[in-house]
């Protein structure tokens, strides 16, 4: 494998010929990638960087994948305009657990060639005086040249000194592992290189800084899940396989690029939008999950037909029912949204547009409902 596919996609690699210095040392290279636990899931975005891990793993080099606990308590400000709230302990436990599940379906877990490390092993051993040594390393001025920090500033917006921390804490942690490389998207420029900066005032050779591009979502929004506009690597296959079909096709050289690696297989935007969604549901549930998943996916929006399974739910309250105070009961939503939806031909009953708002039972029972394009119910009389 050339430097080339090792750095597929980077937007910098920093110092200019600083990694082909340590590639010719012969040594396996400490590939490091950190991720704070502020949600349940890792998704396509954010594998990213994992690709270039796994990339760094088949050449024999040790990816080094530290699990922000401990910094998760801080909260990373970049790109934000205001301070992330605080998880408990027992949220970034258990969202821990899962980061873990979802990267190894990128990164080969191999002993060899994978090291899982929780920052809460030395961040939470640090002094007062370990904390003000690091932060003499790098001035307050210097900070606020951010353009997060910058703008906020400008701004008259708070700026609470744990934020000052934190770029300081995910360098201590290239110190702690002692990393040749580390690895981040683009929005982690600053706290990458803050690291090349902690790491040689402790004595160490500065890490090298690999940064990747952002990955759009469909919105056209920076793809994350507190926004919700995210594809988790271990959602359900009919899910992923869904979100998939939701890029725009604008969108579609950039997602087979940095998603798959490779141009898109073909010229028309479906048949491209199609494999796209089943190289994305392959590796995370395998070939059979992504064809079943696509199968659904024309049954139930490309047809408009009901899925093999659907859930049943017992008709409710008194008869005629009420279909959009029902549905809002059972899907959310408000009963006015259902009301829309049904003067706009969004809810069907057996395949046929339903037309008014109360049904009697005797027209429901038995029946398979279909609010929107993809929600099916099957109706019974208990």
């Amino acid at each position: 494998m050339s430097i080339a596919d090792l750095t597929r996609n980077a937007v910098d690699v920093l110092p200019a010929g600083a990694l082909e210095a340590k590639l010719k040392r012969g040594k396996p290279l400490r590939v490091k990638l950190g991720i704070d636990v502020t949600s349940p899931d890792i998704h396509v975005g954010r594998g990213i960087p994992l690709q270039r891990m796994r990339a760094f793993q088949d050449e024999g080099h040790k990816a080094v994948l530290i699990i922000g606990d401990y910094t998760t308590r801080i909260g990373d400000p970049s790109g934000r305009s205001a301070e992330r709230p605080i998880l408990s302990d027992e949220e970034i436990d258990a969202n821990a657990q899962q980061y873990l599940e979802q990267a190894k379906t990128i990164l080969r877990d191999d002993p060899d060639l994978l090291e899982v490390r929780y920052n809460g092993e030395w961040l939470s051993k640090l002094t007062y005086a370990d904390v003000v040594r690091l932060g003499r390393i790098i001035t307050v001025a210097r900070m606020l040249e951010r353009d997060d920090f910058e703008k906020r500033y400008r701004a008259g917006e708070p700026i609470s000194v744990s934020e000052l921390l934190y770029p300081l804490m995910q360098a201590y942690d290239s110190v702690a592992i002692e990393a040749d490389v580390e690895l981040g998207g683009t929005d982690q420029t600053y706290n990458l290189l803050a690291g090349r900066d902690v790491m040689e005032a402790y004595g160490l050779e500065p890490q090298v800084v690999l940064t990747l591009p952002l990955l759009l979502s469909w919105d056209g929004e920076k793809m994350s899940s507190s926004v919700g506009n995210n594809i988790p690597l271990t959602a359900a296959p009919e899910e992923m396989f869904g979100k998939t079909m939701r890029i725009p096709d604008s969108m579609l050289a950039d997602w087979w690029q940095l998603v798959a690696e490779r141009a898109a297989p073909s010229s028309d935007p479906m048949e491209a939008k199609l494999a796209l969604a089943r190289f994305i549901v392959a590796r995370s549930h395998g070939d059979e999950a992504a064809r079943d998943a696509e199968e659904h996916f024309t049954r139930v929006v490309r047809r408009g037909e009901a899925p093999e399974e659907v859930a049943e739910v017992a008709l409710e309250g008194s008869d005629p029912l009420h279909l959009p105070a029902f549905l809002a009961a059972k899907l959310g939503e408000s009963t006015s949204h259902w009301r829309r939806m049904i003067d706009q031909g969004g809810v069907k009953l057996d395949g046929n547009t339903l037309a008014g708002y109360d049904h009697a039972w005797g027209e429901l029972d038995g029946a398979t409902l279909q609010a929107g394009k993809r929600t099916f119910l099957r109706l019974v009389r208990v």
